[in-house]
């Protein structure tokens, strides 16, 4: 089934471009079929970029889906026109009191300040907070999985030594949970972030589990309530160029960067990069889509009372 996106919105065009079967939200409304409502808070700095890698994988299911943007009121974007963010944008002011079946924050530039120092820690923790009693599910994204993983369970962040960057082999510790259906024994996930959250920490909390780590990269996946949150360090949604535009951004900003490690073909920033992490990155999302959104939520949404935990 298509996307119902929003009129006009930038990445209708690119995703035609590309085969992907979306519609705008007129034609949408002459299909008599219960869409699954999807809310994207949206932290990243290129949001119009953002939008269109997530919806590229939210594109990859048998589901109609409603998508729908909310921003941060106590922050304004500085690197996306503000018409775009009028048109296609809602503060979380607006849509407080609507229910949604599925949730993405995505991560934010700012995972080296501490938490309360970022400026809209109130305004996000609030949102957390709520997501938990109007979303079926929400998928927590880099700063977003680190941040949700601190407000919730306690769960501390740690510098590194030097940014983690490139794209790393990962292992799924519990092989048969349905978010790995499909999965191959290893599979790949683009990373970049200066921080970490580690695996001891995981552990000492009874209501999290460890879903996903690896050698290289430390822990990528955490699930809790059962599904209702999961907490996700890497960066499955990134295009295949997305390392590439972040590494020279940062070379001729001089900042210190080293080359994205398992990205460019032998290794060679001349070369493209060999994408490994389409394919597990699409199965992510449909898993989690079907498992523990479209399969938990109920047909009337807005007359759910007491939003449980899932069951699988």
């Amino acid at each position: 089934m298509p996307l119902n996106l929003p009129d006009k919105l930038p990445a209708i065009e690119i995703l035609k471009g590309e085969n992907i079967f979306v519609i705008d939200s007129s034609r949408a409304n002459q299909q008599d079929i219960r869409p699954l409502r999807m809310v994207v808070l949206n932290l990243m700095p290129l949001k119009i970029t953002t939008e269109t890698d997530l919806v590229r994988l939210l594109s990859n299911t048998p589901l109609q889906l409603e998508i729908s943007f909310m921003k941060i009121k106590s922050h304004t974007s500085k690197n996306t026109p503000i018409e775009h963010m009028q048109t296609f944008y809602n503060d979380f002011d607006e849509m407080r009191h609507q229910k949604f079946d599925g949730m993405i924050i995505t991560g934010a530039p700012v995972e080296l300040m501490d938490y309360e120092e970022v400026s809209y820690w109130n305004e996000i923790t609030e949102i957390f907070d709520w997501a938990r009693t109007h979303v079926t599910s929400t998928f927590y994204i880099c700063w977003a999985a680190q941040a949700g993983l601190y407000h919730h369970y306690g769960i501390p962040k740690y510098p590194l030594e030097k940014k983690k960057f490139g794209v790393y082999e990962h292992l799924a510790l519990d092989p048969l949970h349905p978010i790995f259906r499909g999965f191959d024994d290893v599979f790949y996930v683009p990373h970049s972030r200066h921080t970490e959250v580690r695996k001891e920490d995981i552990l000492n909390v009874p209501q999290l589990k460890l879903l996903s780590e690896s050698e290289g990269a430390g822990v990528y996946m955490v699930e809790g309530r059962e599904g209702r949150e999961f907490f996700v360090t890497g960066h499955s949604e990134y295009s295949p160029f997305t390392l590439d535009v972040e590494y020279r951004r940062d070379k001729e900003k001089g900042l210190p960067i080293e080359l994205p490690q398992n990205y460019y073909r032998d290794n060679d920033p001349t070369k493209e990069p060999l994408v490994r992490w389409r394919g597990h990155a699409n199965l992510l999302f449909s898993n989690w889509l079907n498992y523990f959104v479209y399969q938990e939520t109920p047909y009337n949404i807005e007359k759910k009372k007491k939003w449980g935990n899932c069951v699988k």
